[in-house]
C-alpha cells in the first residue's frame, strides 16, 4: 500500500494572467487536492512563486510535479526535501481576555499583538505550520473572535 505524505512544491511562472487557473486546473481535473496554495511575485522580476502544499504517495507526487513541468507558464517546479516552511495565522480576540497572558503566548511562538482596538486585540504569530496549530488549540481558552491562517511558504535550504 503506498503511504500519502504532507509534500510542499514551489512552482516558478511568469507572472501573467491565468497561470494560476491552469495549474489549479491541473490539480483538479486530476482529483489531486491542495491543502494551502501561497502566490507572491519575486521582487524585481516577471515571476511569481507558488508554494503549493498537497499530499499523495510518491508516484501522485511525481506525476504532479512531471504535469507542473509542461504548462507553458512554468519555469521551475521544486519538490521540496530539505526545506525551511513557515506560515503565519492572525487572531481577533475580544479586549475582555487577559493580554498579558496573549501576549506570552504569542511571542513563544514567533508573535505579538499587532493592534489592540476598544474592542478587540489582534495578534500575529509566524511559524511551523506543526507549531501554528498548537498555538491555535492553546488560544482557543481565549475565546478567539476570528482567525485567519496563510498558506505556506518555503524554501529549500
Amino acid at each position: 500500500m503506498e503511504v500519502n505524505e504532507r509534500r510542499v512544491i514551489s512552482v516558478i511562472v511568469v507572472n501573467e494572467s491565468s497561470v494560476l487557473s491552469r495549474i489549479t486546473n491541473l490539480f483538479s481535473g486530476r482529483g489531486y487536492n491542495i491543502t494551502s496554495l501561497t502566490v507572491a511575485p519575486i521582487p524585481d522580476s516577471k515571476y511569481s512563486r507558488l508554494t503549493i502544499v498537497t499530499s499523495g504517495s510518491v508516484k501522485v507526487i511525481e506525476q504532479i510535479t512531471k504535469q507542473l513541468h509542461k504548462l507553458i507558464p512554468v519555469l521551475k517546479v521544486y519538490e521540496h526535501a530539505d526545506l525551511v516552511e513557515k506560515e503565519m495565522a492572525m487572531v481577533k480576540f475580544p479586549v475582555s481576555e487577559n493580554i498579558a497572558d496573549i501576549s506570552t503566548l504569542c511571542e513563544a511562538y514567533n508573535g505579538k499583538i499587532v493592534n489592540v482596538s476598544d474592542n478587540v486585540i489582534i495578534t500575529m504569530v509566524a511559524d511551523e505550520p506543526k507549531r501554528i496549530e498548537n498555538y491555535l488549540q492553546l488560544i482557543s481558552r481565549y475565546n478567539p473572535k476570528e482567525i485567519v491562517r496563510s498558506g505556506a511558504v518555503a524554501l529549500e535550504r
